[in-house]
């Protein structure tokens, strides 16, 4: 059985236009896979805790050694991770705020960094240690910033993924969403379209 991990980012949920937009790929995927499971993380409800120092102290303390808090920090890392693993694609939102990641989805990310677990260091660089699967991106912007130094997220998002091994990353782009009302349709239906022939 097919399995589809959705990771939701938008602080507003639903009406968020990355959900609206997610609930489109979902639909088709799941004309696709009428027996699939599609698993939902919703950064804006589950809200992933900040990196600090002693989370990060956390994940770097031999397992023998961990104190009980330490174990927890741990754990809920190992579950997002698994989630990545077991799932056969990954759809994943991206709204931009203030040109960066939501914050939520910054930390998310975070604990899927985890050295010698889902990545190791070589005499040549970095090294993914999770097995590749199509990752989609859906972004949603109020202006149009593809393809300019504005554009932060489409080059961390393929940096951070292929980090870990997630190197088949497709991105879909909905830009000009605070531009009018025309703008903002036809912004949509081209994304609409652009999921439609995934």
């Amino acid at each position: 059985m097919a399995t589809l991990l959705y990771v939701k980012s938008s602080i507003f949920g639903d009406h968020g236009q990355s959900s609206q937009l997610s609930e489109k790929f979902i639909a088709a995927w799941k004309a696709k896979n009428p027996a699939g499971e599609v698993v939902v993380r919703d950064l804006s409800v589950d809200v992933p805790p900040y990196l600090d120092g002693a989370r990060v102290g956390a994940l770097f303390t031999p397992e023998d050694q961990q104190t009980a808090e330490q174990k927890e920090v741990v754990a809920y890392s190992d579950a997002l991770i698994q989630e990545i693993k077991d799932a056969d694609e990954i759809l994943f939102t991206a709204p931009l705020y203030n040109f960066a990641l939501p914050a939520q989805t910054k930390s998310y990310l975070d604990y899927l960094c985890r050295a010698g677990v889902t990545f190791k260091y070589t005499e040549t660089g970095a090294v993914g240690l999770l097995e590749s699967k199509p990752v989609y991106i859906i972004t949603t912007r109020g202006g149009i910033y593809k393809g300019t130094d504005a554009d932060t997220q489409t080059p961390f998002l393929k940096t951070i993924f292929g980090f870990i091994g997630l190197s088949d990353v497709t991105m879909i782009h909905a830009e000009g969403l605070n531009m009018g009302d025309e703008a903002k349709d036809s912004a949509l239906a081209a994304a609409a379209e652009e999921i439609a022939a995934l």
